[in-house]
């Protein structure tokens, strides 16, 4: 249950903060369950020979459908029709009450996903700070899985940021977002249907007016039961910075000079009808700095498209089946190719609780590593099957 606070109590909690017209809401979710995968690895580099086969794993894990979290969210009525609005968002780790990290390699954070303030309005919606990347919303809105944890759009475009040298030692990806750091983010409001987001970051590095920046664009629609998207995302100094790893532990950091290393453009649709939705999208991820050789020795070329197709069926209002098929392939390596099937269910106990069950073949050949569940690494080039039951609770 949301906690609301409001009027006095506002003003005693927060020290003046909130006014007469203001409401603060605290909110959070659990999210945990029990793993079972048969190939594993120490870490996402796609070199077999630095990242050997670790044999099967059976753990507790956090995220089968989204990381366990916490946050607070506020509101001022300003009049006009005007809002001035905050929100602070962390995740943590349910298994061991640790933060999560944020887009420092190695660095954990409190508020790691969101931290923005804004207006809004009639005219839309304005916000600043970290917060997600207006991509990671049409890829869950166009996916029938939801952009789940385990097996969907969002495993399987992080495919393309492992291929291209990620670590996953920070948020901070090659291709594409998830969050971005120092962002300014605007959202339209729907005309019909149909509106916009568009991104600015600006990298903020001196000499240098595109070191570190990122935009973004996406085109949304949303009406009689059609979710459609269009996303293009350009980023300057992206990962893979060369951050000492297992892998590469002399590596030196380099430093941002506006180089052009991180594009990913985007199309997908879900269609829901009568409690049954098909979803599919296509999606091109690439550097454009280095399209033309290897990040390191025996890593993919860091140009890769991206097939994706699933169907679910809501067979009540509490129980839910998905399923979905997600290829990814190198452009210039046909031999690196990876497919993965999905088939989950979840159940709702309440409003608040969800109980959930998810298994997942991926076929990796070459340097390919797609995960089945997002932080768990596979073997590369090693066909991999998993398993999750688990339950969310939020409040």
């Amino acid at each position: 249950m949301k906690l609301k606070i409001t009027g006095a109590a506002a003003l005693l909690a927060f020290a003046g903060v909130a006014h007469a017209q203001s409401s603060v809401t605290l909110y959070g979710t659990v999210d945990s369950g029990l793993l079972w995968q048969n190939t594993a690895a120490a870490n996402f580099l796609p070199v077999a020979s630095k990242n050997p086969n670790l044999g099967h794993v059976v753990r507790l894990k956090d995220g089968g459908i989204y990381s366990s979290l916490f946050g607070m969210k506020g509101t001022e009525d300003i009049g006009g029709g005007y809002k001035i609005n905050f929100r602070l968002q962390g995740s943590f780790d349910s298994g061991t009450g640790k933060f999560q990290l944020s887009d420092t390699a190695g660095a954990p954070a409190m508020f790691n996903q969101i931290a923005t303030v804004g207006v809004s309005g009639a005219f839309g919606k304005f916000d600043a700070g970290r917060q997600l990347a207006p991509m990671a919303y049409a890829l869950a809105d166009t996916d029938v899985r939801n952009a789940w944890f385990f097996g969907s759009v969002l495993t399987a475009w992080l495919t393309m940021n492992q291929q291209s040298g990620w670590p996953g030692n920070s948020t901070n990806g090659q291709i594409g977002a998830l969050y971005d750091s120092n962002a300014l983010v605007y959202n339209s409001p729907s005309f019909y249907g149909a509106s916009v987001a568009l991104e600015y970051a600006p990298g903020g590095v001196a000499g240098h007016f595109q070191g570190g920046t990122r935009e973004s664009a996406v085109l949304k629609y949303s009406n009689y039961g059609l979710n459609a998207a269009a996303v293009y995302y350009n980023g300057h100094d992206a990962s893979p910075y060369p951050y000492p790893t297992a892998g590469n532990p002399g590596a030196t950091p380099i430093p941002a000079t506006g180089v052009n290393n991180n594009r990913f453009v985007y199309f997908g649709g879900k269609y829901t009808w009568h409690g049954l939705s098909v979803s599919g999208s296509f999606s091109n991820g690439r550097n454009p700095a280095n399209e033309n050789g290897n990040l390191a020795a025996g890593v993919a070329s860091g140009d890769f498209d991206m097939w994706t197709g699933g169907i679910g069926y809501r067979f009540s209002p509490a129980l839910e089946v998905t399923s979905g098929i997600y290829y990814v392939k190198d452009d210039k390596h046909n031999q690196n190719q990876s497919d993965a099937y999905v088939l989950g269910a979840d159940y709702s106990l309440s409003k608040a609780t969800t109980l959930y069950g998810q298994v997942g073949y991926v076929s990796n050949r070459g340097t390919m590593n797609q995960t089945l569940v997002y932080g768990q690494p596979v073997a590369v080039g090693k066909n991999t099957t998993a398993g999750m039951i688990g339950i969310r609770h939020s409040f």
